[in-house]
């Protein structure tokens, strides 16, 4: 048998014993009820109702007697409102005792002899009473009435004596019920207990210990790094299928660890050829900084001295061709040093220090202070920046491009404003600081909100706005390598707002662990 079929025949017969329980447990409790609302709704009301008869006749008995003997009317009403409690008093006893033989015969006794001694004694002795005039009456006669009531009271004593004996009876049936009862759940809960032990004993047997040999075979496997040793499935159908699973995955992990090894090899040989690669390209940076320029500054150089001796010799266009010349020799420095700037963000300089921003930013205004003072330039800054672990160039570089694009695509019919904030934020287990600077120039449309990070990008002609389209490329660079992120805010609306994050620099993080959190943004 499987561990399954083990565990439904447990369970079946778990639930065959909690049905059984059920069923009598129920069958008892509802016995229990029953007898207590026997005694409770029953007996002890026909208790009070016994004695509310008895006394409505005892009471009877004494109004009679004495409107007999001292014609006063004032006895008559006991004896009227003792009829009428008589009679409400045994309709009552009727309703609850009427299924009780004993009982209702004790009430028709207790009706009969009062019925006989109202006709015997109390109706015709009352009928010859004049009021306020009493008579003699013949002592026989009360005798006779004494008597009569005296077999009443008899029937009293008995009629209490059967109702205290049924209200023994039902509290006697009660207790033998609940024992029974409780018995029964001992039982059932000993029984259950049992079931249980057992369940933990076969769990232990068929479940858990061929479970603890292939855990300890698993992680003999593990602990010594030893995939090639094999691991033999035991136990039940299940639990054997599961080792040969088991097996079967430690032989794919083997298949996939040789894969793995091979893959390692290949990046391995693929870092080395990155190595290559990267140096080769500081080389290129290299030329490009010295031996591209240099023939670029010999070009412009030639033509202004080719325009300043024979410019009196030239034409309109040919002095529009030398400018031509001049201006193309020109940006293409400006986009060799832009390329060489983006190339080298990360690789030139690592220096991962704590950095003021207030600093930087200062720095980044000093540089461009001939732009902001030709532009006019309101620039709004928080009171204090936070430090943070960076880099100090980049960070200038990274506000300078910010700022110095705020600047170049203002709009012409407003005054320059440009306002830079700081908020801290903290999300779960990251805080970091969130930087934004926006101003009220053109703005930028939602459609080109990732667009303008890419290099190369340009929204504008050069005719209208300079530039070689690197400078947001440069300042997403920047801020990935510090381990953030850049994006252009699509809900602002009166110019443009670009927002970017710095991971927070707490006292217990080194510059290494931001330089790697920012390696791996």
């Amino acid at each position: 048998m499987t561990v399954q079929a083990w565990f439904l025949l447990v369970l079946g017969v778990m639930g065959v014993l909690v049905v059984v329980g059920t069923v009598v447990g129920s069958h008892f409790l509802r016995e229990t009820t029953e007898y207590s609302n026997y005694v409770r709704d029953r007996i002890q009301p026909a208790r009070v109702e016994a004695y509310r008869l008895q006394s409505a006749l005892i009471n009877q008995e004494t109004g009679a007697r004495g409107y007999i003997l001292a014609a006063d009317p004032d006895f008559v009403m006991p004896y009227e409102e003792g009829r009428r409690e008589e009679e409400a008093a045994a309709a009552e006893l009727r309703a609850l005792v009427g299924d009780e033989e004993k009982l209702m015969a004790d009430l028709d006794a207790i009706e009969t002899h009062a019925a006989q001694w109202r006709r015997v004694y109390a109706e015709p002795l009352i009928s010859t009473v004049v009021p306020g005039e009493p008579q003699f009456v013949d002592p026989a006669v009360v005798d006779a009435g004494r008597v009569a009531f005296d077999r009443l009271r008899a029937a009293f004593e008995v009629q209490n004596a059967d109702l205290t004996q049924a209200r023994e009876d039902g509290i006697a049936t009660l207790e033998d019920t609940r024992t029974t009862r409780d018995r029964i759940l001992a039982g059932m809960v000993v029984v259950f207990l049992l079931a249980g032990v057992g369940l933990a004993v076969l769990l232990q047997m068929i479940v858990v210990r061929p479970i603890q040999r292939l855990r300890q075979a698993s992680r003999s496997v593990v602990a010594g790094q030893n995939f090639e040793r094999e691991i033999e499935p035991q136990g039940p159908a299940d639990i054997y299928a599961l080792g040969r699973d088991v097996e079967d995955m430690r032989e794919r992990i083997v298949r996939e660890l040789q894969v793995a090894h091979e893959r390692e090899e290949q990046l391995e040989n693929q870092t080395t050829e990155l190595r290559r690669s990267n140096s080769e390209l500081e080389q290129f940076a290299y030329v490009a900084s010295h031996d591209l320029q240099e023939p670029l500054r010999k070009v412009a150089s030639f033509c202004q001295l080719l325009e300043k001796r024979y410019g009196d010799k030239l034409d309109e266009r040919g002095t529009q061709y030398i400018a031509f010349a001049v201006d193309g020799a020109k940006r293409m420095q400006v986009l060799i040093n832009d390329l060489l700037t983006f190339s080298r963000v990360g690789r030139v300089s690592d220096a991962h220090v704590r950095t003021e921003l207030d600093v930087t930013l200062d720095a980044a205004l000093t540089n461009i202070s001939q732009a902001v003072e030709e532009s006019g330039a309101e620039i709004t800054r928080p009171e204090s920046l936070p430090t943070i672990v960076g880099d100090p160039t980049l960070m200038i570089m990274l506000w300078q491009n910010l700022i110095g694009n705020a600047i170049k695509f203002r709009h012409e019919d407003r005054p320059v404003e440009i306002r830079v904030d700081c908020e801290e934020i903290v999300d779960g287990d990251d805080e970091f600081w969130r930087f934004s600077v926006q101003d009220n120039g053109i703005g930028i449309a939602e459609e080109f909100a990732d667009k303008v990070f890419v290099i190369f990008q340009r929204l504008h002609g050069r005719d209208v706005y300079t530039g070689t389209g690197i400078g947001l490329a440069i300042c997403r660079k920047i801020v990935e390598y510090h381990g953030g992120e850049i994006w252009l805010d699509p809900q602002y609306r009166e110019g443009s707002r670009f927002c970017f994050t710095i991971p927070k620099a707490g006292d217990d993080m080194s510059a290494t662990e931001v330089a790697l959190k920012g390696a791996s943004a």
